[in-house]
């Protein structure tokens, strides 16, 4: 085979496998509802079954009337944050739900925990200047129990996606 036709065969090989890799993630997007979670509803989280009780929840919490999900789990200092997180979080969630390999029940990580926390703190700060005021919150200092017990909703766990138990 003549350097030209080698050429035209692996330019037609390699748009085929262009072509079966963009059609395939773009039917996996539509399918997925991918659109929708570039959106500030909350029904986008209920896109994934597993999440059904902590929709749920919300619904029926005390935060339901003043705040979404994005308002609490996304950072709000700038949009290239926001939207990195947002990205990252897509990205784990959905291949932790295809691949069925998360923990029961679902529990956030120490770096959405933070964002969750400063959240807290910008919504209620005038309410809690007093005991910011002091450095903390009573945050856990060990890094294994951050996760579990993190500053505000250590003692308000229900207070976002309402009674859990």
């Amino acid at each position: 085979m003549s350097g030209r036709r080698r050429l035209i065969f692996f330019s037609f090989l390699a748009s085929i496998l262009a072509g079966v890799f963009l059609g395939s993630g773009l039917y996996t997007f539509v399918a997925a509802h991918g659109a929708s979670y570039l959106s500030n509803d909350p029904a986008v989280c209920v896109n994934c079954h597993v999440m059904r009780e902590e929709f749920d929840g919300w619904q029926h919490g005390s935060h339901h009337a003043v705040a979404v999900c994005n308002d609490c789990h996304l950072p709000h200092d700038n949009v290239v944050h926001k939207l990195f997180v947002k990205a990252s979080n897509g990205y784990y969630h959905s291949k932790a739900f295809t691949l069925m390999n998360f923990q029961e029940p679902i529990r956030i990580k120490p770096a959405n925990a933070e964002v969750l926390e400063a959240n807290c703190v910008r919504c209620h700060a005038a309410m809690i200047d007093e005991i910011t005021a002091h450095g903390t919150l009573g945050v856990p200092t060990d890094p294994a129990r951050k996760a579990d017990l993190y500053g505000c909703v250590r003692c308000h766990e229900g207070v976002g996606h309402g009674p859990t138990r």
